[in-house]
């Protein structure tokens, strides 16, 4: 078993593009490798997801225990040759000013060797300080190696190698130079997600293809092979039911923000996710619940207005009283309508309220939230709404929630956070709670049983 930690000085430094690139590169050689996302991100998941063939997993204090990462780290590890954990912003940033919610505290708790990625542009001998400082600042941190990118070309490259060389004991296992083919298309959360990228494969293959040609792969796994056994708790047996449910969930270029663990959570309590196309399957499929994620609605807003039947079809499911869970892009599609660069598109309209994109972000970063009575999920034993400090979760959204009923009922209270209107999340409607919050079934919020049970209730209500 080996595992490394990607890591850089700043965000923005392409050690997600240099993931991706490594995690290709090494399934071409035959091996099995599993990947790793600190931070409640899904838009680099889903490309590292693409291109190991495995799902990534997401590590995260803030939602996280140490135990349930190190749980969660050696469980996915257990079938894997390689592991590739990719952090998110600079090494050494994070939100509590002792850096315990840093990637340098994640990558020291996994002992995994960090080789930190630096944008070299317009650096020479500068580098070498840079280095220095993040090699002294944490002794618990082991940075095992320099990965430049965005190099200028040979000559630069050259200058670059002989002053970290001279100052410094670390060695530069890769040097990537600036290329327009390694770049993935941006937008305003960040990468374009591989869901909606038909070359997509064709990118992988060729960030895999470059990667190899200028990174030192071959000594980036003597390093990573260097960790320790890991310790950690087996994943428990499940005696799945006799009946099992069927949860529709859509799949597409609109929506694709699904935590791959919490669907795997459902198939172990016996679901059958059922996969749809909210652009082109004119009904929905059978089911008892249906749980829509997080995406970009706004980009394909023209065809999700076009597919009126399927609209009307998630409509009357709502109003028939059909337990619904939805989460940002979610509710965004089951607004009234939707609003974007001076474009209007009618959405589903089972939420009473309009939705309106903005330049900025209205919601960004970490949430906690309280439940309020008006939650339609029942509690069950041993599935705590959340720990002591209430839920927590996160948000990313560039819209608002506007002209809603002022009769709405909302199932948490926001304690830290924006969710809807600064005060409240959770929009509550009939069996339908949609919210701009994205949950994670971790940390003591076990949403994934509690929303089960909830689709349980509905059914047997309905025919009865």
């Amino acid at each position: 078993m080996a595992y490394f930690f990607i890591s850089a000085a700043h965000k923005s430094s392409g050690k997600t593009t240099l993931s991706i690139g490594l995690t290709a590169a090494l399934c071409r050689r035959g091996m099995q490798v599993q990947t790793f996302k600190k931070g409640p991100d899904y838009i680099d998941p889903l490309w590292l997801t693409a291109a190991s063939g495995r799902p990534c997993v997401n590590l995260d204090f803030f939602t996280m225990s140490q135990q349930e990462i190190n749980d969660e780290f050696g469980r996915a590890m257990a079938t894997a040759e390689i592991g590739v954990i990719e952090g998110n912003k600079g090494l050494y940033d994070g939100l509590d000013l002792d850096g315990s919610n840093s990637n340098a505290a994640l990558a020291a708790q996994l002992q995994a060797p960090v080789f930190l990625v630096i944008d070299a542009r317009g650096m020479t001998r500068g580098i070498a300080p840079l280095i220095l400082g993040y090699q002294a600042f944490d002794p618990n941190v082991r940075i095992a190696g320099v990965i430049l990118n965005k190099v200028g070309g040979s000559r630069h490259e050259a200058k670059l190698c002989n002053v970290i060389g001279h100052y410094t004991d670390l060695p530069v296992v890769g040097a990537v130079h600036s290329a327009p083919d390694l770049v993935i298309d941006e937008r305003h959360l960040g990468l374009m997600p591989s869901n909606e990228s038909e070359l997509a494969e064709q990118k992988i293959a060729r960030l895999g293809e470059k990667i190899a040609e200028q990174v030192d792969i071959d000594r980036i796994l003597a390093i990573a092979a260097d960790v320790p056994a890991l310790d950690y708790v087996e994943q428990p047996e499940i005696q799945l039911p006799a009946e099992r449910l069927r949860i529709g969930y859509p799949r597409d270029r609109a929506f694709g923000f699904y935590y791959p663990g919490d669907l795997q959570k459902m198939r172990n309590q016996g679901v059958e996710l059922v996969p749809f196309d909210t652009l082109n399957d004119p009904q929905l499929p059978p089911m008892d619940g249906l749980f829509i994620g997080g995406g970009f609605p706004e980009m394909v807003m023209e065809e999700l207005q076009a597919n009126v039947s399927l609209r009307r079809e998630i409509r009357d499911f709502i109003e028939q009283g059909g337990p619904v869970y939805a989460e940002c892009g979610g509710l965004m599609y089951l607004s009234r309508r939707l609003t974007w660069k001076d474009k209007q598109c009618e959405m589903v309209g089972a939420i009473p309220g309009d939705v309106v994109m903005y330049e900025r972000p209205q919601g960004r970063g970490y949430v906690r939230l309280e439940e309020t009575e008006a939650s339609p999920w029942p509690t069950v034993p041993g599935c705590a709404s959340g720990a002591a400090g209430g839920i927590a979760a996160h948000e990313f959204h560039y819209s608002a929630l506007e002209n809603l009923d002022p009769e709405i009922r909302f199932a948490f209270k926001v304690t830290r956070g924006t969710g809807i209107d600064g005060t409240n999340d959770g929009v509550v409607y009939k069996n339908l709670l949609a919210s701009y919050t994205h949950l994670r079934d971790v940390g003591g919020n076990y949403w994934i049983e509690r929303f089960l049970a909830h689709v349980i209730r509905c059914r047997d209500s309905r025919t009865k």
